[in-house]
């Protein structure tokens, strides 16, 4: 949904080659079988590191922490809205409020941890956490946002 927000924001074409995550997508990019793609920071910095890869662009509204590093990185922000990568939790509707209740505490303590916090700061990865209900307020005003810019 990024690219296709940002293709169309840009005002270019780009043909969407699906593939399976980020790992195919990064074998295809390296391969020379696509010119561009948008994979997640912790799949790419290895490469970009090795120099392989240039990061280009971020999907957010401040530049990247390491300008060294990614001189080229700016910010993306589409028709004054930043882009995001988002990692979501779901588990199926008949799960038992008590498991959901258990999942989610798990998640905000982990998310929480040093741990956690560091090893995403190493992959150049920013973090927001949303519970259920804040995730579903920001859930429900991005599918909007979403839609309208598939339509355009």
């Amino acid at each position: 949904m990024a690219m296709e927000l940002f293709t169309h924001a840009a005002g270019i074409q780009l043909r969407h080659i699906p593939t399976a995550g980020g790992g195919p997508a990064l074998t295809a990019l390296l391969g020379g079988h696509v010119d561009c793609s948008s994979i997640g920071p912790n799949v790419a910095i290895p490469q970009v590191k090795a120099g392989a890869l240039r990061v280009l662009a971020g999907w957010g509204d401040k530049r990247l922490r390491c300008p060294a590093r990614h001189p080229h990185a700016q910010g993306t922000r589409i028709q004054g809205r930043r882009i995001l990568h988002l990692v979501r939790l779901f588990a199926p509707r008949a799960t038992p409020p008590a498991a959901i209740k258990v999942l989610r505490e798990a998640t905000r303590k982990a998310v929480n941890t040093p741990e956690f916090k560091t090893a995403l700061e190493k992959m150049e990865t920013p973090i927001t956490y949303l519970d259920a209900d804040d995730f579903q307020k920001f859930w429900d005003t991005d599918a909007k946002r979403l839609i309208q810019g598939v339509r355009t």
